[in-house]
């Protein structure tokens, strides 16, 4: 009996340990799912979240600090990107945004999680996460480098961030690619026209 109970148990822990989100916003608080062990924590002060509605998304919010610009979409299951999120979200940024442009100066790949850094007009750095899951995006801008850096030393102990660090750390987006999508399509129903 006593086996039985234990494999259970066991059964339940694992299942329960990769059915976490990679993501998720709560109390002040990103975690990240490094592993199935581990998340990864950083806490956020002094933000403001403004929830985004279109009728492919289940939820959808932004989130923007002094440093950090996030948006998080939740889609149905039966939407579909128009293209790569990731490129259709940089692209978005650098026409909103009205940067001129978009240098990539480091990419890195890693399990749901992929890490960029631009260095925007010869002007500024701006490091861009995506994380992804099933129906899942989260797009993070992180101008101070600190979310970024940390959050990439642990899927590689041995990074060393090399680029300048900005001398204002401030970030004032106030933009959406939910809010704009109705405009300019950029995810639908599986059976939408490109």
């Amino acid at each position: 009996m006593g086996f039985i109970t234990r494999t259970l148990k066991s059964i339940v822990k694992s299942v329960v340990r990769l059915s976490r989100p990679v993501f998720n916003f709560e109390d002040n608080i990103l975690s990240f799912k490094v592993n199935p062990e581990y998340f990864y924590s950083y806490e956020i002060d002094n933000y403001e979240t403004k929830t985004r509605h279109d009728s492919y998304t289940i939820d959808a919010y932004s989130i923007k600090s002094n440093s950090i610009f996030i948006e998080y979409i939740h889609s149905h299951s039966d939407v579909q990107w128009r293209a790569l999120p990731s490129s259709l979200y940089i692209e978005f940024l650098k026409d909103r945004l009205g940067f001129k442009s978009m240098d990539l100066l480091e990419k890195k790949e890693y399990k749901n999680f992929d890490f960029y850094t631009f260095k925007i007009d010869n002007h500024f750095i701006l490091n861009f996460i995506y994380v992804y899951e099933l129906n899942k995006d989260v797009f993070i801008l992180d101008i101070k480098s600190e979310l970024y850096e940390n959050l990439l030393k642990n899927f590689d102990k041995e990074y060393i961030y090399k680029f300048e660090k900005n001398k204002e750390d401030v970030l004032d987006i106030d933009i959406s690619i939910v809010k704009e999508n109705n405009f300019f399509n950029y995810f639908g129903h599986e059976d939408m026209s490109n």
